[in-house]
């Protein structure tokens, strides 16, 4: 017997009735148009939905390894490692070899008239670019005949007379303000004559380097300020109320003292040349997994030892200040927290990180990829470089001949 032909809408809701049972049935799937763009902004990582409280930073390590490696962690972030890479604006460059016919001196002297914090160390005869070398000095005694004068703390001379010294003036706070006197301005900024960043080791200089390996799980951030302003307390005060935190300092202390870093990690007090407890900061940050840095003044490019410190010492920054913060340090390198839409967000985000060895460790995976992006350039110009960067300004205009 010959079948009757099913019509259209016969056939129609059929397919229509099996597509809704597949569908119900978690057969088929279709991706969520939410996520199918991240922007840069936002934390890309996918964290494990298990925990896997890890304490120790090599474990992590070994686990990233032998998940990703870096040859797929460049594949990964290659658009963010180009984009930060390739940016320019925030940070001079250093005088190329095109520039050397623009110098009109061999030998520059620089004599440090006031200072607070420049280390003694600096003092050096530097060999320069462009085969010039740079006499950086405290003591009158050694440039008895100055090309130029850097004061910090003290205003330079009102009145610069024909043959006298170069005046320099150097102010790296927020708000660097010009003195008004000087023939060259030294700052954090890249629009200033010369710019020295906080990147370098010479901010650190004196402190106690040992890092541990050991991460504190119950106890998730570290947070240190003696410094006690009102913003940036409050803060503090609403991201560390959801996360387990030690508080040292004297802001928003919850450790019952000061010196408590080395009464916690006593194989920190091991360094015989850092007496102080401030000298330890290195090795205590170092046994966290999480450090907040937040900068006393928002601003472009103020970008100060407060992150620096935190990544030295081998741990991940929560970052709160500078909007162009990304320009200065290397690429997934810190979590800033101005990307969450609260701090529910964030702390919730960080607690995920802190339980995945994978994606903690991705954090740390600039520095065991030779990943830096436009961290060298930070490095590059920071106070670790300063003399020569100097010198070479001051050569460009002539020195006393000004």
């Amino acid at each position: 017997m010959q079948l009757k032909p099913l019509n259209t809408l016969t056939v129609t809701l059929m397919l229509f009735f099996t597509f809704v049972i597949l569908f119900f049935s978690g057969f088929l799937e279709f991706p969520s148009l939410a996520n199918s763009v991240e922007p840069l902004s936002k934390p890309t990582e996918s964290l494990n939905s298990e925990p896997d409280q890890f304490t120790d930073l090599f474990t992590a390590f070994k686990k990233w390894d032998s998940r990703m490696g870096c040859a797929q962690f460049k594949e990964k972030h290659k658009d963010l490692i180009h984009l930060l890479s390739n940016r320019s604006g925030s940070l001079q460059e250093a005088v190329a070899d095109s520039g050397c016919n623009e110098l009109k001196m061999e030998h520059v002297t620089v004599l440090v008239k006031g200072w607070t914090w420049i280390p003694d160390n600096l003092d050096n005869l530097y060999s320069c670019g462009c085969g010039m070398s740079c006499l950086w000095t405290k003591s009158s005694v050694l440039a008895d005949k100055p090309d130029a004068f850097l004061f910090e703390t003290t205003t330079p001379p009102l009145q610069r007379r024909s043959g006298d010294p170069l005046r320099v003036y150097m102010d790296l706070e927020a708000g660097r303000r010009h003195s008004g006197r000087e023939d060259i301005f030294i700052s954090y900024h890249a629009k200033d004559d010369v710019q020295s960043t906080y990147a370098g080791a010479l901010f650190h200089n004196g402190r106690n380097y040992h890092v541990s390996s050991y991460k504190n799980n119950d106890t998730l951030v570290y947070w240190s300020s003696s410094r006690c302003l009102p913003q940036r307390n409050q803060l503090a005060k609403r991201l560390l109320r959801l996360l387990p935190h030690h508080s040292f300092g004297k802001c928003l202390n919850n450790v019952g003292g000061l010196d408590m870093a080395l009464s916690f990690y006593p194989e920190c007090a091991n360094d015989a040349n850092a007496p102080k407890w401030w000298d330890h900061l290195h090795c205590a940050m170092s046994h966290y997994k999480f450090v907040l840095a937040i900068e006393n003044t928002v601003t472009e490019s103020y970008v100060t030892e407060k992150l620096f410190y935190a990544l030295d010492s081998g741990t991940v920054p929560i970052y709160f200040g500078a909007p162009n913060v990304l320009d200065f340090v290397p690429p997934h390198s810190i979590i800033d927290g101005t990307k969450f839409s609260s701090m529910e967000e964030l702390a919730s985000y960080v607690k995920a990180l802190a339980n995945d060895p994978v994606a903690y460790a991705e954090y740390h995976a600039w520095r065991r990829c030779g990943v830096l992006g436009n961290y060298a350039k930070a490095r590059a110009a920071s106070l670790d470089t300063l003399p020569c960067r100097l010198c070479e300004a001051v050569s460009r205009r002539g020195g006393r001949n000004a």
